[in-house]
């Protein structure tokens, strides 16, 4: 009787809305299959079974953990299978071999399974992912209102003479209030300028209610989560939220502080140029992190005496402004990094 041991099995998956494509590997990558499933819970069950019919499975790697695969992630987590997370199909395989969701699903287990990939998602079942659904919220609300503000301001330019008067100059706060309680009357062009004006000073009122509520909730979240963050200089809440979205609420899978500083864009990488060595700044990266730095900078270059004294030492050795901010950025992301990585659900 011969007895055939269970071979350990990785999973690769290409996620897309409404399906996701698996593929099986075994320990040593040889294909065990390919299959299509539905993005349902009931779907994800079933490629999770069908994965482990071919042997115990040991991880899976899974492109867009923060999107189109966020529900398949968390159902991963949940029964205890190690996730990876894939950013891309390996670019060298679909030059060879062309481009198809099969393939990408391959290409994904493969990069979990000879380490290529290594990243644990960042998880979406905690504050982090509270706080990145209000950010998006509040930023959406915040361009609009701009963009209205902006039209309040078009339109007073070429308004009557009275309205042009009264209006034009004001600072934003003084616009919107008197704008909204405007009492449209006159002829027809008055009439309709101040109508125009009358309902864009109330949608940018809309807007400001609307950022309120928003901060409501997320002001005490932020708080509750890193109050420590909210006391250095300079970081207010919508800056440590930013912070806290890009760690993730794992952030144990921020292995070093270094790592975190790549996160942000900030980590400088070697760069080659023939006989010269030259050192440039990770172009990847979180945007929005990176962002965040950059205004806890500014804010303490513009108020902190003891950064600006340290600007005024780099400007005198022949540092650029911009070479300084980035050397600002960096720092900041080492200062920080502490703060995120020990916070615990």
């Amino acid at each position: 009787m011969t007895i055939v041991e269970s071979r350990a099995v990785t999973g690769g998956v290409d996620t897309h809305l409404d399906v996701h494509v698996a593929a099986a590997l075994d320990d040593v990558g040889g294909l065990l299959g390919t299959k299509e499933f539905p993005s349902t819970p009931a779907g994800y069950v079933a490629l999770v079974g069908w994965l482990e019919g071919f042997g115990p499975v040991t991880r899976v790697g899974v492109e867009g953990t923060g999107a189109y695969g966020a529900g398949l992630c968390r159902h991963l987590t949940e029964i205890g299978v190690v996730v990876i997370e894939v950013n891309a199909a390996n670019r060298q395989d679909r030059r060879r071999q062309g481009k198809s969701d099969p393939l990408d699903a391959v290409s994904a287990a493969r990069a979990a399974l000879s380490g290529r990939a290594r990243a644990l998602p960042k998880g979406q079942d905690g504050p982090s992912e509270a706080l990145r659904t209000l950010l998006i919220a509040k930023r959406s609300a915040r361009r609009d209102r701009a963009a209205t503000i902006n039209q309040l301001r078009s339109i007073v330019v070429s308004a009557p003479d009275d309205l042009r008067v009264r209006l034009l100059g004001l600072t934003p706060v003084a616009l919107v209030a008197q704008s909204a309680a405007l009492r449209p009357r006159g002829g027809t062009v008055s009439h309709a300028t101040r109508f125009t004006l009358r309902e864009l000073g109330r949608r940018a009122q809309y807007f400001n209610g609307e950022i309120d509520r928003l901060d409501d909730v997320l002001v005490p979240l932020v708080t509750e989560r890193a109050p420590e963050l909210l006391a250095l200089f300079g970081v207010g809440p919508d800056t440590a939220a930013i912070l806290l979205v890009a760690a993730g609420d794992h952030p144990e899978r921020l292995r070093s502080e270094a790592a975190w500083a790549h996160l942000c864009g900030v980590a400088p990488i070697p760069a080659s140029s023939g006989k010269i060595i030259r050192r440039r700044l990770n172009p990847a990266g979180d945007r929005q992190a990176n962002h965040a730095l950059w205004r806890i900078a500014f804010v303490r270059m513009r108020s902190d005496p003891r950064t600006q004294a340290y600007v005024v030492r780099r400007a005198a050795e022949g540092k650029s402004r911009l070479e300084i901010l980035r050397c600002l950025k960096r720092y900041i992301a080492r200062e920080v990094y502490p703060y995120l990585a020990v916070v615990d659900d």
